[in-house]
């Protein structure tokens, strides 16, 4: 009897082991999503650190809202106007985009950086991969950029021969700092590129570009904005400028680009094409980029006193690569201004 019970109890043990084995197999081996599911505190966390992480979203041109409040009101420019047997005007769509550009590129915390080599004071830049003589008899990059003031740009995979220059004065995303290169990233040349320590200026990470200069070379024209909150802009002034000519060897057309205003003179004193002597000075100039000022009409030597105002501003570019303003307007952007705080565009 003993025995018997034994086995009764053996076979009761297989028999539910079985009913078990064959209630897995019921779902061919499957396993039920409850089973994998996390709890539901688990879950919760999930979402709300997802929920937690900001959606950054980057602005448009069409959210750009332009409004006028003049600060300086001489020689003002309405939006279209007349130019001989045509029309001018100010190019609202172009500056939005790059309005939406400049707040768009502040949306994170960065450290910001300038491309510097000023009348080559940081050394003269390597010869890139491929060059060319271009019309002023220099040699340039393949895209036209000027090795003289200009800034070598190496690929992140080869730090030996640079593959084109940067431009003196370039706004610039400071990515990672190294024993003789940065890696970093000139915000209108694009891409992220290694650059010789020397000719990379570090401005900070608590800059705010709140001001913005326009430089239109087609319609020679100048504006000023300056930002009073997200996609909220409030021009400052519109007026006539002149810029830079074709005219080899000196004169040059004032370049294209994304430039943080570097410095300020006063009196920018410049010399006769072709010699050492001095031919006079500008006034209220404020460089941006290679030997290209943003200043008031010149005064040539053997005078002293300023000059105001000359009828050819607004029509073509006469310059040697700055930007003519009348003299007043030059200065209101001289004291209106801050350096290194302020991005001058030249658009076309």
């Amino acid at each position: 009897m003993h025995c018997t019970n034994n086995m009764n109890k053996i076979a009761s043990g297989i028999f539910i082991a079985s009913c078990i084995f064959c209630s897995c197999n019921s779902r061919t081996g499957e396993i039920s999503s409850a089973e994998i599911q996390p709890s539901d505190s688990l879950m919760q966390d999930t979402i709300t650190e997802t929920a937690a992480k900001p959606v950054v979203e980057k602005l448009t041109g069409e959210q750009i809202h332009i409004t006028k409040d003049l600060l300086y009101d001489k020689y003002t420019l309405d939006d279209t106007y007349p130019y001989k047997d045509t029309t001018r005007q100010f190019q609202w769509d172009k500056i939005k985009e790059r309005l939406a550009l400049l707040e768009n590129i502040q949306l994170q915390p960065t450290t910001w950086a300038i491309l510097q080599n000023y009348k080559n004071r940081n050394g003269e830049a390597p010869l890139v991969r491929n060059f060319k003589r271009n019309a002023y008899g220099r040699v340039a990059d393949t895209l036209g950029v000027e090795r003289y003031q200009s800034v070598p740009l190496y690929l992140l995979t080869d730090t030996l021969v640079p593959e084109r220059y940067g431009q003196d004065g370039e706004l610039t995303r400071f990515i990672e700092d190294g024993e003789k290169f940065v890696k970093a990233e000139p915000i209108f040349t694009g891409d992220e590129w290694m650059i010789p320590k020397k000719y990379v200026k570090v401005i900070g990470d608590t800059i705010v570009f709140n001001n913005a200069v326009f430089v239109d070379r087609h319609n020679q024209n100048i504006t000023s904005l300056e930002r009073s909150g997200k996609g909220e802009w409030i021009v400052r002034s519109m007026n006539p400028s002149t810029t830079g000519r074709h005219l080899p060897p000196y004169a040059q057309e004032t370049p294209l680009g994304m430039f943080v205003l570097q410095e300020k003179k006063v009196k920018m004193v410049f010399l006769k094409d072709g010699s050492k002597e001095t031919g006079g000075y500008a006034p209220y100039a404020s460089r941006f980029t290679d030997g290209a000022y943003i200043h008031g009409v010149p005064v040539n030597a053997p005078r002293k006193t300023l000059i105001e105002y000359s009828p050819s501003l607004g029509t073509t570019p006469r310059s040697h690569m700055c930007v003519r303003n009348a003299t007043s307007h030059a200065k209101f952007i001289y004291d209106w201004a801050p350096v290194n705080e302020t991005v001058v565009f030249v658009l076309e």
